[in-house]
């Protein structure tokens, strides 16, 4: 096939409508639950009382807005997949209830300084109704669409913006695949809350629990113990990878073999090692927060060595861990420049060592 011929059998794989939709519409919509604006996997706001506020007015001035995208779902549900900020803001501003939030009030506007301090409720009728009025271009990726075209789609519309974390562009992007995106972002979620992991994953940073963190971990230990030769230096990347292989079919994943040695992973590290299985140590003391290269070395290193460490002692295992992460040997695979395929698999080699010598 020609390269002319490949590109002419994509193009209209994806099939899209693009039409200009009014915000009063948009909030009739979302009033009637028949438009999904805060899907589980994102956070509602990002922007401050100010870069809403200045939405608002230029709104009003009759400045361009940037279009949105939507996803027609099978029930003909729109979910918004990108303009989350500016849909919320609005439906802020006129009707707070639907979000169960309390009235937008307008701050920081620049050109109309007028405009602060005021409510939807205190504009005049002919402000609030054009708000209403005003359209804003919406891009519906239509419900035949191929779903790994649509897939792709949301990745590069987030990928390289500051809305979404990696996380949560991989949440979302996932559900663009249809039910078993869905059953794969449902499973990272399922074992987020695993009691054994979560009092582990606790030690991440607050601003990375924030960001879906701990659902990274989870994909990371899936990453490490089925995809290490997917590593070429960047984890964004690997894990991207890692998971599309899962959801386009070309790596095997079985849900429920996974989720058995999941569970038997973090109870073994969590009843050997404690909740600060996988921190750095300073002496005999764990200290500071989680790092995902020891997580990544220690959980696979307990993968490896389970049925010998069974029966070892907490008392033997944990110092043991504790000289490892302290070493020379495994700093020098953790720290600066420890992204490499060879260094990964040298320091999950180092914690097996340190477990089965124990």
């Amino acid at each position: 096939m020609t390269l002319e011929a490949e590109i002419n059998a994509r193009i209209g794989e994806v099939r899209t409508d693009t039409f200009d939709m009014s915000f009063g519409e948009i909030s009739s919509l979302h009033a009637n639950k028949e438009l999904i604006i805060q899907p589980e996997y994102q956070r509602l706001f990002r922007w401050s009382i100010q870069q809403r506020s200045h939405l608002i007015e230029s709104i009003l001035l009759e400045l361009p807005i940037p279009q949105i995208f939507v996803i027609e779902n099978p029930d003909g549900v729109l979910e918004l997949i990108d303009g989350l900020q500016r849909i919320s803001t609005v439906l802020q501003f006129i009707d707070p209830a639907s979000l169960e939030l309390e009235p937008l009030i307008l701050e920081g506007c620049s050109l109309i300084p007028a405009l602060n301090g005021q409510s939807f409720a205190d504009l005049p009728l002919s402000l609030r109704l054009t708000i209403k009025r005003s359209p804003i271009r919406t891009v519906v990726i239509k419900k035949q669409s191929k779903g790994f075209l649509r897939y792709e789609m949301f990745k590069r519309l987030n990928t390289g913006g500051s809305n979404l974390e990696p996380q949560e562009i991989r949440n979302c992007s996932s559900r663009m695949l249809g039910n078993d995106g869905v059953q794969f972002y449902n499973f990272l979620v399922e074992q987020s809350k695993n009691e054994d992991f979560a009092a582990c994953a606790d030690y991440l940073p607050q601003a990375d629990k924030e960001k879906k963190g701990t659902e990274e971990l989870v994909l990371r230990f899936f990453a490490a113990k089925n995809g290490q030769n997917l590593f070429h230096g960047n984890v964004r990347d690997w894990l991207d990878n890692y998971m599309e292989g899962v959801l386009l079919g070309s790596l095997q994943f079985n849900y429920e073999v996974e989720k058995s040695v999941f569970s038997d992973v973090f109870k073994i590290a969590r009843e050997k090692l404690g909740d600060t299985a996988f921190l750095r140590y300073r002496g005999d003391t764990p200290v500071g927060s989680l790092p995902p290269a020891y997580f990544e070395a220690i959980s696979i290193g307990i993968l490896h060595s389970i049925e010998t460490i069974r029966t070892k002692e907490a008392s033997v295992l944990r110092p043991a861990i504790s000289s490892l992460v302290q070493s020379e040997n495994f700093r020098a695979v953790t720290g600066p420049g420890a992204n490499s395929r060879d260094k990964l698999e040298r320091r999950i080699s180092l914690a097996y060592e340190a477990l089965i010598s124990a």
